[in-house]
């Protein structure tokens, strides 16, 4: 399976972690039985020494509770303790276990001995205060502190200073008891003034893993920034016919290798006619080949099949010597069929023969003319240089030359020529301009409001329908949408898969 790439798998997998742990948080949180729990953390753990000639005790905190606070000898240590509630479910007096009766948690500190204790609570908390002052009220044993059953609402605490006789580690600091319905666990360490976390574990963990997520999927997104065209193949393709259509075919060629690895698209064009011969003499050896056609290709060969792909403009082209910048139908016609031999007919004043320079039989370009606008043949070749004749019975002056190219440059170069071309391929040429019919000029914005004659349908003919995996389907779908349609545009012609296109394709 073509789609199971590394990209791919490591996209899907991360998708679905993210997916995952987003579903099994929120189960958790809305679904999952809350357990109530009870926190302790060592806030405090610091050594006291007695100051010389001073015999004090320690003050007594009037918020709280005080038991028994003795004068600190050197060696003593104090150490802070918080016990909070830190779920969302209230705890009450009746929660608490019987392992530590009648108090409800017994605080130990290994070895050591404990020599006072103070509960304090904020203001305003007087059933927390209340609780602490109950009887069994909070009291000392040996090296334990021995804590009532104190009721904590979500959110609430209080706190214990013990002065011990010895330094102590923060992990001998324990704490025993049981809680119905719910756990008693030690949480990270904090300082008195530290402010509560911003995000709960949860959900900074859940952050965490999404973010990691989103990094990833970006990675990938970022290392493939464009897709590859529609119909990505691997293999070789000779494209070849229309000479009006190869600028557009050239570029299209390339931006496709580039696009698709592996891939190798040669355009090589000798005109319409002589592209559809090519493709039935390499089809029929099975070969892979694309013609390209202005207009459908003549009769005798049921095995090629059409695609329509894009509409192009020609125009015709006179030598700038010639200050004619329209013609009607009638007049063309005139001229080509030899009854008009002098510009001077049409232009007064000027005395200038008319050269006809055209193309070759095998020319696309040509046979649209003929098609489009003559709707005729034309007369025959009857000059080797375009400007001699070499056919004493000849009534018009007419050569026949191999490429666009070489009629627009003989154009350009001999006074009195005429001729015809694509129209993209006529932009910027010096000594020669085009020629208008019937007062409607070639332009492809106008495409399907004028009725300007000189354009046709371009067909992509295959040898039989191509197997869709293959270089061949490859192709054809990329000039008929997405890049290869961008590419045909910026040549001049109308692609038939836009939907201005598909109205003048469908009118044939």
């Amino acid at each position: 399976m073509e789609w199971i790439t590394a990209e791919n798998v490591i996209a899907v997998g991360t998708a679905l972690v993210g997916v995952l742990v987003t579903l099994a948080v929120v189960w958790i949180d809305r679904f999952s039985p809350q357990r109530k729990r009870l926190g302790y953390r060592v806030q405090l753990n610091t050594p006291l020494h007695r100051e010389e000639n001073r015999d004090s005790e320690v003050m007594t905190v009037r918020e709280g509770q005080v038991v028994g606070m003795a004068a600190p000898a050197n060696g003593s240590t104090l150490v802070l303790l918080r016990i909070e509630n830190d779920r969302e479910l209230d705890i009450s007096s009746e929660d608490y276990g019987a392992s530590t009766e009648p108090h409800g948690l017994k605080i130990t500190f290994g070895e050591r001995t404990v020599q006072g204790v103070v509960a304090t609570i904020p203001a305003g908390w007087d059933s927390v205060r209340d609780d602490l002052e109950r009887t069994p009220t909070l009291g000392r044993e040996g090296n334990a502190v021995l804590v009532p059953k104190v009721a904590l609402e979500r959110g609430q605490y209080f706190k214990l200073l013990v002065q011990l006789s010895g330094g102590v580690a923060d992990r001998d600091v324990k704490i025993d008891g049981s809680l119905q319905g719910g756990t008693i666990r030690r949480n990270r360490s904090t300082t008195p003034d530290e402010k509560p976390p911003r995000f709960s574990p949860t959900a900074r963990n859940v952050t965490v893993v999404l973010t990691a997520c989103v990094v990833a999927l970006a990675a990938i997104i970022v290392r493939e920034q464009t897709p590859p065209p529609i119909g990505c193949a691997r293999g070789t393709l000779t494209v070849t016919g229309s000479t009006a259509f190869a600028p557009a075919l050239r570029e299209a060629a390339r931006q496709y290798e580039k696009d698709c690895e592996g891939s190798t698209v040669t355009v090589d064009v000798h005109g319409s006619t002589a592209g559809i011969r090519e493709l039935a003499q390499a089809g029929a050896e099975g070969e892979a080949v694309i013609a390209l056609s202005d207009g459908r290709k003549p009769g005798g060969f049921p095995e090629l099949r059409e695609n329509m792909v894009a509409v192009s403009l020609f125009t015709l082209v006179v030598n700038d010597g010639i200050p004619v910048d329209d013609l009607a139908l009638d007049q063309i016609r005139r001229v080509y069929r030899g009854e008009i031999r002098n510009w001077g007919e049409l232009v007064p004043g000027v005395d200038q023969p008319v050269l006809l320079v055209s193309r070759d039989a095998n020319s696309g370009t040509r046979q649209v003319f003929q098609r489009r606008v003559l709707d005729r043949n034309e007369p025959a070749n009857s000059s080797q240089d375009c400007r001699t004749s070499d056919d004493p019975e000849s009534k018009v002056i007419r050569c026949e030359l191999d490429s666009t190219e070489q009629v627009l440059a003989t154009v350009a170069k001999l006074p009195g020529a005429v001729g015809y071309a694509e129209l993209r391929a006529t932009e910027g040429r010096k000594g020669l301009h085009r020629i208008s019919v019937d007062g409607r000029r070639a332009a492809v914005d106008e495409l399907g409001e004028s009725p300007y004659p000189y354009r046709e349908i371009e067909y992509a003919y295959t040898w039989g329908p191509p197997p869709a995996d293959s270089l061949t389907a490859g192709f054809l779908a990329y000039l008929r949408s997405g890049r290869g349609q961008d590419v045909i545009s910026a040549h001049g012609h109308l692609p038939c898969a836009t939907p201005k296109g598909l109205k003048v394709c469908g009118e044939g």
